[in-house]
C-alpha cells in the first residue's frame, strides 16, 4: 500500500515537473501546469491517481488550509484603509455583476440551478496568485493600477471567505444549519481564545521564538493546523479555521517571515491539490462540457475585463489605468476551485460543474497572462481607438517608488558603522536583519529596515533592487550569502557585491558567484593592529585605554 502510494507520488511529480517544463517555456503560471498533469495522470488518460486513496485528499485538504491560512495571514485592512473606498466599491460591484451575467449563463449550460450558482460564483474571481505573480514580475506592485489591483483581490478575499463562512453555516448536518446553542457556545468560546491568544500571549511567543527560523516555522504550522481543528470541532469549516488562523497572525510584526517560511510547504501540498482536481474533473463526455467551457472562457477573457474598465472610468480613473487594471480580471481564480471542492463535499454538486470550470480556468489563465505581461504593448495597441472618444482629461500622478542606492545585510554587525559611512556621504540606504528587536531599534534611529531571511528569495524579490548601487553583507553564513550573490547578480548585474567570511575556505565560492570582494575580519583586524604598532602604542598603555573606551561607545552605538 505504501510502496503503491510512493510510486503513484513519484511518478504523478515526475509528470508534473515534465510539464511545468514546457509550461514554463511559454511563460505561464505552473497553476497551468498542475491541473494539466492532473488530467493525465487522472482516469482520462494514465489513471495513476485515483480518486479514491484518502491520502491525496488529505494532502489535498493540507494544500487548502495553508492556501487559506496565508490569505489570512496577507489580508491587510491597513492597506484597504490606505487605498480608500475605490476598490471596495470597485470589487463589491465588479462581484454583483459578474455574478448576475453569469448565473444565467451558466444556466444556458444546463446544469441545475444550485450547480448554476456555485459555479457562478467560482467564476467571479480572478486569480490572486497569477496576477500578483504578473504583478511582481512587472515591478508594478506600487504603479496606481497595481496598488488598486491588490485591492480587489483583497475585497475578492474577503468575498470569498463570506462564502465559505456560508458554506460552512448553511451544509447538511452542519450545528448551525440544526440552530444548535451548543454550537454558539463553543464558536464563541473558541474564537474568544483566539483573539485573547493573539492579543496577548503570541506576540511574547513570537518574540522568543523569531530568532530561529525552523522553530517559527514549526509554532506556525502547529498554529494553523490547531485553530482550524479547534474552528472544525465548534462547528465551523476547516477553511474558515485556516483564514481565522492566518489573520490572527497577521497583524504581528513576524507576518512576512512566517509567510515566507510557510509558502514552500503550502506550494508542495497545493501541487496535490490541483492534481486531485484534475484528475477528478469528469471528460467522459468531454464533448458536452467543451462548449460552455469555451463559453465560460470567452465571458472571462472578454466580458469581465470589459465590466472593470467600465467600473474603473465611472470612478474617474485614466483610461491607461482602466486598461491596465482590466486586464488582470481575465482569468479564473483557485478560490473558484477550492469554492467547488467545498461544494462538492457539502454535497451541492454532482454534474459537470468542475469539469467546464478546469478547461475554462486553463483557457482563460493561458491567454490572460500573456495579456497581462504584454499590457502596455496591449495598451498602445489600442490606444488609436481610445482616441476617437477624444483626449482623456482625467489625470492620477503615480506614488514615487522607493529607492535606496545602497543595501545592507546584517545591519547590527559591522553594517551599522558602513551606514553611518555611508550617512556621511548621503547616500541612500536600506537595513536588513533577520533580528526583530535589532529591526525596531534601528526605525527607531530613523534607519529605513527591513525584517527578513537573505536565504529567503522571496523576500529578497520583495526588495527596491531598481537603484542599487551597492550591496553590503555581513552575515555570517557563507551559504546565505551565497544564496544573496547569486539572486543580487540575476536581478542587479551591474551592483557591487561586498561580502563577508569568517572562514576563508568558502573564499573562492564567494568570488566565483560574483562577489567584487569579500571582508575577512581576521586580517582586517590583524592590519589595524599592526598600524597602531606602528603608530607607537606598543610601549604606552594610554593608547590601549583610549581604543578600549572608543570600542566601549562603539558598542553601545550599535
Amino acid at each position: 500500500m505504501e510502496s503503491n502510494l510512493f510510486l503513484q507520488l513519484s511518478a504523478l511529480l515526475a509528470i508534473t515537473v515534465s510539464v511545468a517544463f514546457f509550461v514554463r517555456l511559454a511563460k505561464q503560471p505552473l497553476l497551468v501546469a498542475y491541473i494539466v498533469a492532473g488530467i493525465i495522470g487522472g482516469p482520462l488518460l494514465l489513471n495513476i491517481l485515483p480518486a479514491d486513496e484518502p491520502m491525496y485528499h488529505a494532502f489535498a485538504n493540507f494544500g487548502v488550509v495553508l492556501l487559506l491560512f496565508i490569505i489570512g495571514l496577507d489580508l491587510n485592512f491597513a492597506y484597504l484603509k490606505k487605498i480608500g473606498k475605490e476598490a471596495i466599491i470597485i470589487g463589491a460591484l465588479q462581484f454583483l455583476l459578474n455574478f448576475a451575467l453569469l448565473l444565467p449563463l451558466a444556466h444556458y449550460f444546463g446544469l441545475s440551478w444550485q450547480g448554476s450558482l456555485f459555479l457562478a460564483l467560482a467564476a467571479c474571481f480572478s486569480s490572486t496568485i497569477v496576477v500578483l505573480k504578473v504583478l511582481n514580475d512587472k515591478q508594478d506592485e506600487e504603479a496606481v493600477y497595481g496598488r488598486y489591483t491588490i485591492g480587489l483581490m483583497l475585497v475578492q478575499d474577503l468575498i470569498s471567505i463570506l462564502i465559505l463562512l456560508y458554506l460552512s453555516f448553511s451544509a447538511p448536518g452542519s450545528l448551525m444549519a440544526d440552530n444548535s446553542v451548543w454550537f454558539i457556545v463553543k464558536a464563541v468560546a473558541v474564537i474568544a481564545g483566539i483573539i485573547i491568544a493573539a492579543k496577548y500571549l503570541l506576540p511574547f511567543i513570537l518574540a522568543k521564538i523569531s530568532s530561529s527560523g525552523e522553530f517559527l516555522f514549526i509554532f506556525t504550522v502547529a498554529w494553523c493546523f490547531g485553530v482550524a481543528s479547534l474552528l472544525l470541532w465548534s462547528g465551523f469549516s476547516l477553511e474558515v479555521g485556516a483564514v481565522i488562523a492566518g489573520l490572527s497572525l497577521g497583524s504581528s510584526r513576524f507576518q512576512a517571515e512566517i509567510a515566507s517560511r510557510i509558502k514552500p510547504l503550502r506550494d508542495f501540498f497545493i501541487v496535490i491539490f490541483f492534481l486531485l482536481l484534475g484528475s477528478g474533473a469528469d471528460f467522459t463526455h468531454l464533448h458536452s462540457v467543451l462548449a460552455p467551457a469555451l463559453l465560460l472562457s470567452i465571458f472571462i477573457l472578454i466580458v469581465k475585463p470589459i465590466i472593470l474598465y467600465i467600473l474603473f472610468r465611472s470612478r474617474r480613473f485614466t483610461r491607461r489605468n482602466s486598461f491596465l487594471a482590466a486586464l488582470t480580471a481575465g482569468q479564473l481564480s483557485e478560490f473558484g476551485f477550492i469554492i467547488l471542492f467545498a461544494a462538492s463535499a457539502f454535497g451541492y454538486l454532482s454534474g459537470s460543474e468542475t469539469a467546464i470550470f478546469t478547461i475554462a480556468a486553463i483557457i482563460t489563465i493561458f491567454f490572460s497572462s500573456y495579456a497581462m505581461t504584454f499590457s502596455y504593448r496591449l495598451y498602445n495597441f489600442f490606444l488609436p481607438l481610445f482616441l476617437l472618444f477624444g483626449p482623456d482629461t482625467r489625470i492620477q500622478e503615480e506614488d514615487k517608488k522607493e529607492t535606496f542606492e545602497a543595501i545592507i545585510f546584517g545591519y547590527h554587525r559591522t553594517g551599522w558603522k558602513i551606514g553611518q559611512a555611508l550617512k556621511k556621504k548621503k547616500i541612500s540606504f536600506a537595513a536588513v536583519d533577520f533580528n526583530p528587536e535589532s529591526v525596531v531599534n534601528f526605525k527607531r534611529q530613523g534607519v529605513r529596515s527591513f525584517f527578513g531571511d537573505a536565504s529567503d528569495i522571496e523576500f529578497l524579490q520583495s526588495l527596491p533592487w531598481d537603484s542599487v548601487k551597492i550591496v553590503i553583507s555581513t552575515i555570517p553564513s557563507p551559504e546565505d550569502q551565497l544564496v544573496l550573490i547569486n539572486f543580487v547578480r540575476r536581478s542587479n548585474p551591474k551592483a557591487i557585491i561586498l561580502a563577508s567570511l569568517y572562514q576563508k575556505k568558502y573564499l573562492p565560492s564567494l568570488y566565483e558567484a560574483g562577489a567584487d570582494y569579500v571582508i575577512l575580519p581576521h586580517l582586517l583586524g590583524g592590519a589595524w593592529t599592526a598600524a597602531v604598532i606602528a603608530g607607537g602604542a606598543l610601549s604606552r598603555r594610554s593608547d590601549w585605554q583610549k581604543y578600549r573606551r572608543q570600542q566601549a561607545r562603539d558598542l553601545n552605538g550599535s
